[in-house]
């Protein structure tokens, strides 16, 4: 009897404390809406300047990033065309008098991106107004915007990071065979770059070629936006760089690079100087994220034709993947949905991603193929990249249009099988033992050695996805099989250099892809709808929490928040360990640091 009180007893207590865990942790949700919702909505007064900070990841649609559902100040991240959409709305506000750069937070985005967003820089600064930058210390991405600044500050104990670009690549055979465990590694493409580090100790001559024939033409480009607002060659530019001139901050004003060193409030004094305000005036500000907010969405509800943007950003999984990836199962229902929405006359696919699975990458394939058979125009719109898996779901478009300085190409396919027999055997002292009724009937895991018949059976499974891949090419593009093997091979290129060679049709943003999108489709009036559709964060962490969202998520937002920016090289090892099936992707992601 004793005992069945005890059980009892203990049983409430469970029960009392889960309440209470509960109840406190909807408590603080509430209490986190209730701040969010009773904050009054900035406004832009006369006399304001937009104050622009970067300390986020940009995802090319709002909010289509991992994001803490208890951050409530930062549960809007601004996708990279609304903040195009905001600063061209700034340019044209008589509120706004100018923009402050601040890129103390650094700029962590892809080239790319970077300069899209300083092209709507330039175009602010020739609608009069001005834009002063400052920073502590500029990395290479957040000088690349700021010298679009007419005044830029650097401070007196700062710096300016000025010294080229570069791919550093890990290599990780040595480990792997001092532990004792072997890849077995299967892969189409000379160029395939993305098994290197597992069965080489350095670059191959044809990896270190693309990288160079990436970099170069990149890097040139990057230098010759920065010489045309500081005046500045692209010769002398490189020699800075080279010789690594920027010693002091002085250095960075005596060589043209910045206008003067100063500190925070300097900046600010001259902003106020340019407004006509006193020292001692208040200098109002607002931030991107509120001025959006303001800005009022003018969609033509009139009529009733429809341009549908299609956001395919990330890595690409089957079956399930976190916010911010490109899962085959939601991409198609959101496909189907578009296919049967007879409002719809044409799809806008802006890719940004460095490939995945080549199982969802062919499911996304096919469904837009049959959006395509719906009488559906598509047109593709290349980001910061649109390789290997990127490009086996672009390849299929009306027309693809790439940014100059877009990654794109890599077609070719790898597979990885990594065996820990001699780890477990000779380290560990474990070991194995079967009893099969086939001969082949404990499939190829990583305890037990592969045969000749299993090795010819992935190489000849890697090399007829590598076939489809090709074929799937050549359909899209109306190229033979041996030309689009001359370009592929796992080779990665430029988006210039892709119109070159026949993989893109046009270079422009996302705006020209929507409004070719229109000309294909024959509309002349339309409105553009963003797809997928984002759930708010704590509405998501809410799904996870009741089983309905994605089981990784949580996980991968705590690791995030304690790996910081090394979280992204966590990221990429761990998705490439954790492989399955013949892998489409990219061996690494470009980004300014």
């Amino acid at each position: 009897m004793n005992q069945f009180i005890k059980f009892v007893f203990a049983s409430c207590l469970g029960v009392a404390i889960a309440i209470v865990a509960i109840g406190a942790l909807l408590f603080f949700i509430a209490m986190g809406i209730a701040g969010s919702a009773g904050k009054p909505e900035a406004s832009v007064s006369a006399n304001t300047v937009l104050h622009l900070t970067f300390g986020h990841p940009i995802p090319e649609q709002t909010n289509n990033v991992a994001m803490s559902p208890f951050a409530f100040k930062t549960q809007n991240i601004l996708g990279l065309n609304d903040i195009k959409e905001a600063l061209e709305h700034a340019a044209e506000d008589n509120k706004i008098k100018g923009i402050f750069l601040n890129m103390d937070d650094g700029f962590g985005a892809g080239i790319a991106t970077a300069a899209t967003l300083r092209k709507d820089l330039v175009k602010f600064r020739k609608s009069g107004k001005f834009i002063v930058a400052y920073s502590k210390y500029y990395s290479q991405g957040a000088y690349y915007l700021s010298s679009a600044a007419d005044k830029i500050y650097v401070n007196p104990m700062g710096g300016l990071d000025f010294h080229g670009f570069s791919a550093i690549m890990p290599f990780f055979k040595n480990m792997l065979d001092k532990i004792g465990v072997k890849m077995n590694i299967f892969y189409a493409g000379d160029f395939k770059g993305a098994t290197e580090p597992y069965r080489l100790n350095k670059m191959s001559e044809q990896n270190r070629l693309q990288m160079r024939e990436y970099l170069e033409p990149v890097y040139r480009n990057f230098l010759a936006d920065i010489g045309a607002s500081r005046k500045k060659s692209v010769a002398e530019l490189r020699q800075i760089s080279d010789e690594l001139k920027l010693r002091k901050p002085e250095d960075a004003v005596t060589l043209g690079l910045a206008d003067e060193v100063g500190y925070l409030d300097n900046a600010i004094s001259n902003m106020k100087q340019r407004m006509g305000l006193k020292d001692d005036d208040k200098l109002n500000t607002v931030s991107l994220e509120d001025y959006s907010a303001n800005i009022e969405k003018k969609k033509d509800y009139s009529t009733k034709n429809i341009i549908a943007v299609l956001y395919a950003e990330g890595a690409i999984y089957a079956n399930n993947g976190e916010r911010g990836t490109i899962v085959d199962n939601k991409y198609i229902k959101t496909l189907r949905k578009i296919r049967e929405d007879d409002k719809v006359k044409a799809i806008v696919l802006r890719v940004n991603s460095p490939g995945g699975s080549a199982l969802a990458s062919e499911n996304i394939w096919r469904e837009l193929i049959l959006a395509k058979e719906a009488g559906k125009k598509i047109v593709v719109s290349m980001g910061d990249y649109a390789a290997s898996g990127g490009y086996y779901i672009s390849c299929m478009g009306d027309k693809i249009v790439a940014e100059p300085n877009t990654l794109t190409g890599s077609i070719g396919v790898f597979s990885m099988l990594p065996n820990a027999k001699e780890l477990f055997e000779d380290k560990l002292g474990i070991t194995w033992d079967t009893v099969k009724t086939t001969k082949h009937s404990t499939g190829m895991n990583a305890f037990l050695d592969i045969d000749d018949a299993e090795r010819e059976y992935m190489t000849e499974s890697t090399l007829d996805v590598y076939e489809k891949f090709l074929h799937r090419v050549g359909e899209g593009r109306h190229m033979s099989r041996d030309s689009v093997h001359s370009i592929a091979q796992g080779r990665i290129w430029t988006g210039t250099k892709a119109k070159e060679i026949g993989l893109v049709d046009e270079i422009g943003d996302l705006d020209r892809a929507i409004a070719l999108a229109a000309e294909l489709a024959g509309v002349d009036k339309y409105r553009v709808s963003e797809f997928p559709h984002q759930k708010e964060a704590l509405q998501e962490f809410i799904d996870e929490i009741t089983g309905q969202g994605d089981d990784d998520a949580v996980e991968s937002r705590v690791l995030q928040r304690q790996m910081g920016d090394y979280f992204t090289y966590y990221k990429q090892l761990r998705e490439m360990v954790n492989t399955k099936g013949v892998q489409a992707r990219l061996p690494f992601l470009p980004f300014f640091e």
